[in-house]
């Protein structure tokens, strides 16, 4: 495990940054690319560790596929097209490949094993394989299937009506992608809306799919065509960007080519709601996926409460958030997020954890955590668990503390951002 002495002590950020291209956007343009007849080409791609597990995934399941930097392009031979893997599927760290892809292995007419990292082994299943299994997949794998590896009998699926105990993109998206291979109609209702990529690509890709508030409904049998796809830049990695222009005196940092779906952009309602000078100006554009670009200043910050429908918006950008919080005046409540306990880490105890290392005051809660600001902090030697979220979190506290800090497995945040620590320091 390497360590890496972060940047303190940071004066200001001033400058211009183009973020990489956004993560569930990329994996999702692959999947879609490979299931879908013809040729898709993907710009913007973000060739991150996670992306490229899912590329890896389908050149096992033998689909040609050309990728050079952030260019991306897929022969596509329809979803019947997939080959039966010579071996297992790795998704390395990416819980996005894993979830999803068990929702097009589900209806193949083949058997597959696919597994991923020791974080992935500890990552629940359940809330996939349960959904599908009523379909008619049939799942086996560690206590029951809840945990990889896990085999996947092809199976014929057969549409059915879901709904969501919990709103989570991922397993409303593998239902999808079984739903499309399922005989009859597949609906999914979800108790709050949760990220929209899936049902945004369908329709790019040429596919029906129809919403009714928080109901989804896909008819099976759908074939896709290829098609052309621009990646805009990912707002969970513009948001350690936010956070830090706002939270270092003497900052303004412009960031271009931000995706703004409504469905992604939590952050910046709390930015405001804590009294953050930020500008946007979005695109014009008729891409189902808006963008823009987006200026942050330092700014007085007070204390706010994030729950209920806005959680979903925001869920990968709790990390730093929790950061952001620490240097607003007052007290800041983060609830209804039980969901950050099965992501990379348990996201609520080791940001908590990793946060008072450096002496913020901050507590977990049984689905949330409170932060007390406003908080000077100071330095110490921590850890990114192999959470590329937390890892560039620290990286931004850094940058406030007044003694060093050195970071344990700061190689993790290549997972959604290789170039970070060279963007982060160009500004200082």
């Amino acid at each position: 495990m390497s360590e890496k002495k972060l940047m303190i002590n940071s004066k200001s950020l001033n400058g211009e940054i183009t973020v990489p291209g956004d993560k569930s956007i990329s994996h999702r343009a692959v999947m879609f690319g490979a299931i879908s007849k013809g040729v898709t080409k993907i710009e913007n791609f973000l060739p991150g560790a996670d992306c490229l597990s899912t590329i890896a995934c389908f050149r096992s399941l033998g689909i040609d596929i050309e990728q050079e930097g952030s260019r991306v392009e897929i022969s596509g031979r329809g979803i019947a097209g997939l080959q039966k893997p010579a071996g297992i599927l790795d998704v390395g760290n990416s819980g996005t490949t894993i979830r999803l892809m068990i929702g097009i292995l589900a209806g193949m007419p083949f058997e597959s094993t696919i597994q991923g990292d020791d974080s992935i082994a500890k990552r629940p299943m359940t809330r996939v394989t349960a959904p599908l299994s009523k379909m008619g997949a049939q799942i086996s794998g560690r206590n029951g299937g809840e945990y990889t590896p896990l085999t996947i009998k092809g199976a014929k699926l057969r549409g059915i009506t879901y709904e969501l105990p919990l709103a989570s993109a991922q397993v409303k998206s593998a239902i999808l992608l079984a739903g499309l291979q399922a005989e009859g109609r597949t609906t999914v209702i979800e108790p709050v809306k949760s990220r929209n990529h899936t049902e945004q690509m369908i329709r790019q890709f040429g596919g029906m799919i129809k919403q009714d508030g928080n109901s989804i409904v896909i008819e099976g049998g759908q074939e896709l065509a290829g098609t052309n796809i621009s990646v805009p830049g990912d707002i969970s990695s513009a948001a350690f960007f936010l956070v830090a222009g706002a939270i270092i005196p003497g900052s303004e940092i412009l960031l271009r080519n931000v995706g703004l779906n409504p469905t992604r952009t939590g952050i910046l309602d709390v930015l405001k709601a804590m009294g953050a000078n930020i500008a946007v100006e979005p695109y014009d554009s008729d891409s189902s996926e808006p963008a823009g670009d987006i200026r942050v200043s330092h700014s007085k910050l007070r204390g706010t409460v994030i729950e209920g429908e806005l959680v979903p918006r925001l869920i990968d950008e709790i990390p730093v958030i929790a950061l952001l919080a620490a240097q607003a005046e007052g007290k800041t409540v983060i609830k209804d997020a039980a969901e950050l306990k099965v992501k990379e880490t348990n996201r609520i105890d080791t940001v908590v954890n990793e946060l008072k290392k450096l002496g913020a005051r901050i507590e977990a809660t049984s689905d949330g955590m409170v932060i007390h600001g406003k908080t000077t902090l100071t330095g110490g030697r921590v850890s990114a668990h192999g959470d590329h979220r937390i890892g560039m979190m620290l990286s931004v506290a850094a940058l406030l503390c007044s003694e060093d800090v050195y970071l344990q497995d700061s190689e993790s945040v290549a997972v959604s951002y290789p170039r970070f620590f060279e963007d982060l320091y160009s500004l200082a």
